[in-house]
């Protein structure tokens, strides 16, 4: 089975998508949790080499800078994105993360998806629209493993 990385912005839906992958006995990793992602805002180098060596089955979400370091050692780069109208009522409304409450948050998202979308996408092989159901969603990464 294949390595996947789930990136994209702030609310377009990567923890969720993982969440149910994670509930259909896939193994994932959301580098938002647990320490994968030092106080500079980049992926622990040495801990991504890591798992990505001693596991060939597994799913990452997450969008840093450092991310590209690794896009060789995944078999599939899936964009997750959605309007940035939608990225910000998601993330003005969810409860399991704080970040995009503040209308400076929400200015950096906006940027981002400016700015830092283009770049992920031109890295991703494959893009899914984060408003389709999840199920769906799901389904698609389910086939690439």
């Amino acid at each position: 089975m294949p390595r996947i990385l789930i990136t994209g912005m702030s609310g377009a839906g990567k923890s969720t998508l993982l969440t149910e992958l994670a509930s259909r006995g896939f193994l994932t990793v959301d580098t938002d949790d647990d320490g994968w992602v030092g106080s500079d805002g980049l992926w622990d180098e040495v801990r991504m080499k890591g798992l990505l060596e001693s596991h060939s089955d597994v799913i990452v979400s997450g969008t840093v800078e450092n991310q590209g370091r690794f896009y060789d050692r995944f078999e599939h780069v899936v964009l997750l994105s959605a309007p940035v109208e939608v990225l910000i009522e998601r993330v003005s409304t969810r409860s399991n993360n704080p970040y995009g409450r503040s209308a400076s948050q929400q200015d950096e998202i906006r940027r981002n998806v400016a700015e830092i979308e283009p770049l992920l996408r031109r890295g991703a092989g494959v893009e899914l629209d984060g408003r389709d159901p999840l199920a769906e969603l799901a389904d698609t990464v389910t086939q690439l493993m």
